[in-house]
């Protein structure tokens, strides 16, 4: 499946024509194509829908439904060609969403051009129009030239673009040179139809955006139909994301909390309570869940009265909720720490027998892909052995959530380049996650820029299958894992989503105590998701 944005430089008048120009040629090439407009009239999002939006500071919304619109549409076909947006002036906002949307959407752009009075002129427009997409990994196919007259024939002067464009660093294909105005049909004629060949038929780099990995979660999420518990049920952030999933239909939260206390909270917050949304006192179920948490803990010689004392924490009360099937996960974190919300887990829910331990993944959502770090939440200092079995399980994470799982251990040292039982540690790893799972892609150690760079990669581990394009980025312990993904999140304003615990038998997970409430609800929309795997 191809996607192909046509990007308009400045007005132009038979901007539509060309659209559908290109639309038919695909189509006579044998092509079951569709013609796609994000914004506009009849278009996936009005102008008023998307002007209320951005002014709202909704950005995400307003690219998740174009999206989810873009989707459905495009299932149907090989080809979809995206109408960018046309330059207006009463409209700057604008601007920049043809860039967002081909970096979202992975699709390739065409740049339509009118020719100017000289070569020179044109080119400059195409290289102003090159710097929208100079810092995402959107690739421009090519251009198409309106040539309306220029004082020479068009021969020549597309001659003179492509004399200027050998003396560069960048040479974008002609695709076209159309006669002035000219309709759909003409368009379809003018074109290159062996280049457009050649570009449908080279292969798109596939790329997890995050635009799309929010969306396909919340998606899975809202099939799922799970029933989370929250065990912070009267903390605000935690309040509020439970009415966003119930509002959204992402999960079926239940509030652990005195619905008086709930009743402070959304007072105190100017939000509506939804007469639906579950709230459970806990101090009118808590005495149904010693005798079966004195049987679970019976090895280790827990009392009726101790049972009874230790369910007073609301989080141990969701857990045994969790570990009865009254529930099918829980998350918690805002307010407790890590070890509060893993201890009951480990107690009661116990880690998978291929587990061995307890592990965490962040998805960081940056601009242009969604990562995966781990780990950075509960092991300090793991050995070779537990270091591998990070790295499976969030190999395995990231590909239940759609990344392909390229696994980079990493290290203050690429290869060979430094020495010291810190290195040897991660050396030693990767060597056991390739022999028990040979499936995997993995290398190391590799120091981040080696990982996640392209030149850098190329340069210090020229061999690699994984260096300069990992998707998954294992640290070697929890201070570098922590620091590196904190630093990630508040510098350059990442989204992240987890902790993820990876190595339950059912799913319970953290948050950080600084969460956001968005940062809350995708949580909740993960636990829900990992509870039908679990199933």
């Amino acid at each position: 499946m191809t996607h192909l944005l046509l990007a308009p430089v400045g007005i132009q008048n038979n901007f539509t024509n060309i659209a559908n120009g290109l639309i038919y040629a695909l189509t006579q090439n044998g092509h079951n194509t569709f013609l796609f407009q994000p914004i506009g009239s009849d278009a996936a999002v009005s102008l008023s829908q998307a002007e209320n939006w951005i002014a709202a500071g909704h950005d995400d919304d307003l690219i998740e439904n174009i999206t989810a619109q873009f989707n459905k549409a495009a299932a149907a076909h090989d080809v979809t060609v995206i109408k960018g947006l046309e330059p207006c002036g009463e409209r700057l906002f604008l601007a920049n969403k043809n860039a967002q949307i081909a970096n979202v959407l992975n699709a390739r752009v065409i740049l339509t051009v009118t020719a100017q009075d000289t070569a020179a002129a044109t080119i400059q427009r195409l290289k102003l129009a090159k710097q929208a997409y100079a810092n995402s990994p959107t690739e421009i196919a090519g251009y198409i030239l309106n040539f309306e007259g220029s004082g020479t024939d068009a021969a020549t002067y597309l001659q003179h673009i492509n004399d200027q464009f050998a003396c560069g660093n960048w040479h974008p294909q002609c695709l076209g040179v159309l006669p002035p105005q000219a309709e759909a049909q003409s368009v379809a004629e003018h074109l290159n139809h062996e280049s457009l060949k050649h570009l449908l038929n080279t292969p798109v780099k596939p790329r997890l955006t995050p635009p799309v990995f929010r969306l396909n979660m919340l998606e899975q999420a809202r099939a799922a139909a799970k029933r989370i518990i929250l065990p912070e049920g009267s903390e605000p952030r935690t309040v509020e994301a439970a009415i966003i999933c119930h509002q959204k239909g992402i999960a079926r939260c239940v509030l652990l909390a005195k619905p008086e206390e709930v009743a402070a909270v959304v007072k105190s917050k100017c939000l509506e309570l939804p007469a639906d949304l579950e709230i459970i006192d806990p101090d009118t179920i808590r005495t149904n869940y010693v005798a079966p948490m004195v049987e679970f803990r019976k090895s280790k010689g827990l009392t009726a009265e101790a049972a009874a004392e230790q369910l007073k924490d609301t989080v141990v009360l969701g857990t045994m909720m969790l570990a009865l099937d009254e529930v099918d996960g829980l998350v918690s974190g805002a307010v407790h720490t890590t070890a509060n919300t893993i201890r009951p887990a480990l107690q009661l829910i116990k880690t998978t027998p291929d587990a061995g331990l307890v592990s965490s993944v962040f998805f960081m959502l940056m601009p242009d892909q969604v990562l995966v770090y781990g780990d950075c939440a509960v092991n300090p200092n793991p050995t070779s052995e537990e270091l591998a079995i990070i790295a499976i399980q969030s190999a395995d994470s990231a590909k239940a959530f759609g990344i392909e799982p390229k696994v980079a251990m990493i290290s203050y040292s690429t290869g060979t380049s430094g020495a010291g039982p810190d290195v040897e540690k991660v050396a030693k790893a990767v060597e056991l996650v390739r022999t028990k799972r040979p499936d995997l892609l993995i290398d190391g150690p590799l120091q981040y820029d080696a990982a996640s760079v392209p030149s850098v990669g190329k340069s210090k581990a020229p061999d690699s299958a994984v260096a300069g394009q990992a998707t998954v980025f294992v640290f070697p312990d929890l201070n570098t894992g922590n620091t590196t993904y904190k630093a990630v999140q508040r510098s350059a304003n990442v989204l992240s989503v987890g902790p993820m615990l990876q190595g339950l038998n059912k799913p319970v997970n953290d948050l950080s105590r600084g969460a956001l409430v968005d940062d809350i609800v995708y949580t909740i929309a993960l636990t829900a998701i990992q509870a039908t795997q679990k199933n």
